[in-house]
């Protein structure tokens, strides 16, 4: 072998190289080690071919959630919208608008009950850094407990859509009819196929989970940054044993709590 010929890899190398490699490279390198008759070898290629298909779909995935959004969205200015908290027994209702642009895309997006906290948090800093408008709304227990849900649903998508700063031509909204805004277009399961509606669902409740775990120091013992101010057994537990505090939906609480009594 001439002296200056470049040493061929080892099986290790090879099988690193693949482990570590983006999407584009592990295509490449599966071609280029396809007939490599190493064991090593041979197993990382199927490892990673099957990474690069799961990829593959999950980039297709993505990409019909930005084309459906171009699609019911229009060449105009597109906001998406979701809320998070809407069953709690705690907490407020949080309602997040999000403006995407088309490019870069943000992979992974997905509705956020599909996700990880881990995953939330990863892809909201990401929507974060992308986005051209992101707003926020938060309706308090006591606002809910006097206008019900269905005002409180509407007052808070009209509020985060108008803190984006933006016009928008038109409005994609998850679930069914709501009269929050002019140009609205509600979607049923628009959170799964629609870019700016998952960026939304993200972004909403990875800022209202944050609100409730800073809530466990104010009020210890309901258990409010494990269930987020949902009715699990230990939260209702605990409002029977404690009583009702100053950020608990009173209307929600009364088929449980014989005396509802404030914190």
């Amino acid at each position: 072998m001439p002296e200056d010929s470049p040493r061929p890899a080892t099986a290790r190398e090879i099988v690193a190289t693949l482990s570590g490699a983006s999407l584009d490279e592990a295509r490449r390198l599966v071609e280029r080690y396809a007939e490599d008759p190493r064991k090593q070898v041979r197993h990382a290629v199927a490892v990673a071919r099957r990474r690069v298909a799961r990829e593959e779909a999950e980039r297709a995935r993505v990409e019909a959630m930005y084309a459906l959004q171009e699609e019911l969205g229009g060449p105009g200015v597109v906001v998406g919208v979701d809320e998070v908290g809407r069953g709690a027994l705690a907490g407020p209702l949080t309602v997040a608008a999000v403006c995407l642009p088309a490019e870069p895309r943000v992979w992974g997006l997905n509705d956020s009950k599909q996700l990880t906290p881990r995953e939330r948090e990863r892809i909201a800093a990401q929507v974060a850094d992308v986005a051209i408008a992101i707003g926020i709304a938060h309706v308090e227990p006591a606002v809910i407990d006097s206008v019900g849900m269905g005002s409180a649903l509407r007052q808070a998508m009209a509020s985060a859509v108008e803190e984006t700063g933006l016009e928008p031509d038109r409005v994609l909204i998850d679930g069914n009819p709501i009269g929050a805004h002019p140009a609205e277009l509600c979607i049923v399961k628009g959170d799964a196929r629609i870019a700016c509606i998952a960026a939304a669902s993200i972004v909403a409740k990875v800022t209202r989970d944050a609100l409730m775990v800073s809530y466990e120091e104010e009020y210890p013992g309901y258990h409010l940054a494990e269930c987020k101010g949902y009715g699990s057994a230990a939260h209702v537990g605990a409002i029977r044993e404690r009583g009702l505090t100053p950020i608990h939906r009173r209307s929600f609480c009364g088929n449980f709590v014989e005396q509802l009594r404030l914190f």
